[in-house]
């Protein structure tokens, strides 16, 4: 069944998207990383809270088993409360990227979201296109500070979604991609990843949250580098890009 843009297959115990006649055949043993593991074709993601692999012939994929965060993960890591197919989150997430990534905006392409029911409670995974030979921010930052041109150029990047309306729910320096072997000063070798809780809303202050959240995350993680890795004039450097874009 066509619906919302996506192909929905139905399963024993839940159902899978996927684009509508896409080149890639997604089944439900695709989110199970056991079946890329036989394959030889399962590697960790060393990034974020949740259980993350690269999949596929030379990790072509992410594959992303969505985890909870908070206080709430002491009561379960993995379920959520059953509020109708619609409010899936992997779902909604794989939703909004292909409206994003239709749109030309620096997303990875949605490649299949899965979820499975079980009485009140539904687990969820989403799979994506890999973007080759990039890093979050965060990795970066250790390595060595940024030029200018580069925060600028993710400034440009957040800019665009924000005007197209896209609200991220945690924009942070590990959810914000660079592929540095692109040339410097392309916005877009910048990407936004992770999506989850993301919606397209009409402009306002939640833009302006987005951007204090990331400045909160940069001050964190550079907590302890080199003053040179984030300061006053990186974030300016930054939201020039930024206003450049908008």
């Amino acid at each position: 069944m066509i619906k919302d843009g996506g192909e929905r297959i139905a399963t024993c115990s839940g159902a899978v998207l996927r684009h509508p006649g896409g080149l890639e055949a997604v089944a439900e043993t695709w989110f199970a990383p056991a079946f890329w593991a036989e394959r030889g074709e399962l590697r960790d993601v060393i990034a974020g809270r949740g259980a993350a692999w690269f999949i596929g012939a030379a990790g072509r994929w992410v594959l992303r088993h969505y985890r909870r965060g908070g206080w709430v993960a002491h009561l379960s890591t993995d379920t959520y409360v059953w509020h109708g197919e619609k409010r899936v989150r992997a779902f909604a997430e794989w939703r909004l990227l292909a409206v994003l990534f239709a749109r030309g905006l620096p997303v990875p392409r949605p490649v299949g979201a899965r979820y499975r029911r079980s009485g009140l409670v539904y687990r969820c995974d989403l799979i994506v296109q890999r973007i080759e030979g990039a890093q979050p921010l965060s990795a970066l930052l250790e390595a060595a500070p940024l030029s200018e041109t580069l925060w600028r150029a993710v400034g440009a990047a957040i800019a665009r979604l924000h005007a197209a309306g896209a609200d991220h729910a945690d924009l942070n320096a590990h959810n914000i991609l660079i592929a540095p072997e692109r040339p410097r000063g392309d916005a877009a070798m910048v990407s936004v990843i992770d999506f989850d809780r993301g919606r397209l809303r009409p402009p306002g202050a939640w833009s302006r949250g987005n951007l204090a959240r990331l400045r909160r995350s940069l001050e964190k993680v550079s907590r302890r580098m080199p003053a040179d890795r984030f300061s006053a004039p990186a974030w300016k450097c930054l939201l020039d890009g930024y206003a450049l874009h908008l």
